[in-house]
This record gives structure tokens, C-alpha cells and sequence, in this order.
């Protein structure tokens, strides 16, 4: 489990069906010699892939959020460029390849984490979700060991993690404690920011790590019980009119906007309708 995640500024919102969602137990690779590099190796391109097709076929309500879309896309497209990555996500014909074509194209990667695991630097993707009460009037958010601020829940990818949403859900659950959270398949969000104290880092400081989070939105049953992890200071469910941090602000209400139609408003319009984005 991972918390290194740090928040930022922006607006958009996401599309797709809210009833899209991932649930279950998380993953986790197997043990024994080398395991962990193999499992790496196949969590990379795996995620790979479903990052890629997911960034595609989202559409970002702004012109700030599909820049966000399009600089995501781009860096994933030059993380499997020589590997399996960007020919196995190919949208014509993919469904085509055999199991062997696939394994073959995934032994032949050359970049390291695939763009979307830790160990690719300086940028690599991470995932985090905002926990909304059944009602939508409040936020689970966890008090942030490293960065010492009020954060939704969410970090990095790992083996083990099938999709970017079953990464949303692991680090979701694990961070509030609600086992049978489910996430919205749909990201609602995007969000690029400097996180110098992830690591591995790039060894330069002047070059530091950028965390791509790509937000989803989950929404508390009326009894959850939630439950504080090792990895954060605190865990509290705070207004959603009354945040710790301004910065939440958009995203709170993206989320509410996705998941309680009572909150949507202008500034939740699609690309066609956002004033010309």
C-alpha cells in the first residue's frame, strides 16, 4: 500500500455510465524467486493497456482537463512505444491477437514500469478516489503523513492491480477501511503534480517526479465504519461545503456532480457547452 500522493488545482469532469464499477477483493501477485520482477513486468503492460484505452475514450468538460487528457495519453503512448505497450492497445485489430503475440509483445518492453509503476521516472500514473457519504454532504479524506494535508484517498499502482480503477478501489478500501467500497469505473478527474518525496526519485533534484492521478469517485454506504490505517495521520469525514483545503474544491464538486445529480450545475457542462473549452 501507498500514500505518496500530493494534490492539486484543476476542473473537468468525466463520462461514461455511473453504474460502471469495480469491485472485489484486490490482487495480488504471487511469491517465490523472481516473482516480483515477472509480476511487475506483466502488471505493467497490463495496466498499460487499460490506462491507455480508458485516457482515450475519456473526454475531459474542459479544455484545461483534455491538455490533462492528451499529456497523459501522449506519455503513456511514449512508454510502450517500444514495447508492448502502445502495440497491444492499438485500437483496430486488438481483439484479434493471440495470447502468445501478447506475451511475446510484453516480454519485448524496454521501458521500465510501462509509464504507470513507480519505477517510472521522472512521471508515472497514480489513482485515488473520493469517498462521498451516502448522501453526498461529506468527504472521507486521510491527513497525509508526508505531505502533512488533507488528501483524498489514492497512490501508486501495483502488482497485482488489473485496471486504474481496481487501483482507485485497493488504495480506497485499504485507506478507509470500508472492505466493500466500490468505485465508478470513470475517472472524474485529472491531476499533475510534483511529488519530491516519492520514491524511487530521479536522483535529481532539479528533475523531480510527477504523479499523473487520474481521480475516481466512490460513494459510502449509510452504516460504513471506517477504520484508520498505518500509513496516515487521520481519517475524517469533513462537509463538502466546508473543506480543510480550497484545492479539493473542484474535485468535490465533480464527484458530488457525478454521483448526485442535485449538484450539477453549468460549470458541469460537457466540452460543447463549457464556454468555448
Amino acid at each position: 500500500m501507498t500514500v505518496e500522493t500530493a494534490n492539486g488545482t484543476g476542473d473537468g469532469t468525466g463520462n461514461g455510465t455511473a453504474n460502471d464499477v469495480t469491485a472485489g477483493p484486490a490482487r495480488r501477485s504471487g511469491a517465490g524467486p523472481g516473482s516480483h520482477l515477472g509480476a511487475s513486468h506483466e502488471t505493467g503492460a497490463v495496466l498499460h493497456r487499460d490506462a491507455l484505452a480508458t485516457l482515450r475514450a475519456w473526454t475531459g468538460a474542459t479544455s484545461e482537463q483534455e491538455r490533462l487528457r492528451a499529456r497523459y495519453v501522449a506519455h503513456l503512448e511514449s512508454a510502450g512505444k517500444d514495447g508492448a505497450g502502445e502495440r497491444s492497445t492499438g485500437e483496430e485489430g486488438a481483439g484479434e491477437r493471440s495470447a502468445e503475440e501478447n506475451a511475446a509483445e510484453e516480454n519485448a518492453a524496454g521501458t521500465p514500469g510501462f509509464g504507470v509503476l513507480r519505477e517510472s521516472v521522472p512521471d508515472h500514473l497514480t489513482a485515488s478516489t473520493l469517498v462521498l457519504s451516502h448522501d453526498g454532504a461529506r468527504v472521507l479524506l486521510t491527513l497525509h503523513a508526508k505531505a502533512r494535508r488533507w488528501f483524498q484517498l489514492g497512490g501508486h499502482l501495483e502488482p497485482g492491480d488489473r485496471t486504474l480503477a481496481d487501483a482507485a478501489a485497493r488504495e480506497a478500501r485499504e485507506e478507509s477501511g470500508i472492505a466493500d467500497l466500490v468505485v465508478d469505473a470513470v475517472p472524474v478527474h485529472l491531476d499533475e503534480h510534483v511529488v519530491p518525496f516519492c520514491r524511487p526519485g530521479t536522483g535529481d533534484p532539479g528533475r523531480p517526479v510527477h504523479h499523473l492521478d487520474v481521480r475516481f469517485v466512490a460513494v459510502a454506504g449509510p452504516d460504513a465504519e471506517t477504520a484508520l490505517s498505518d500509513e496516515s495521520l487521520a481519517l475524517r469525514w469533513w462537509s463538502a461545503d466546508a473543506l480543510p483545503d480550497p484545492e479539493l474544491t473542484e474535485l468535490v464538486r465533480l464527484a458530488r456532480a457525478r454521483t448526485t445529480p442535485e449538484h450539477a450545475g453549468p460549470e458541469h457542462a460537457g466540452p460543447d457547452q463549457a464556454g468555448g473549452a
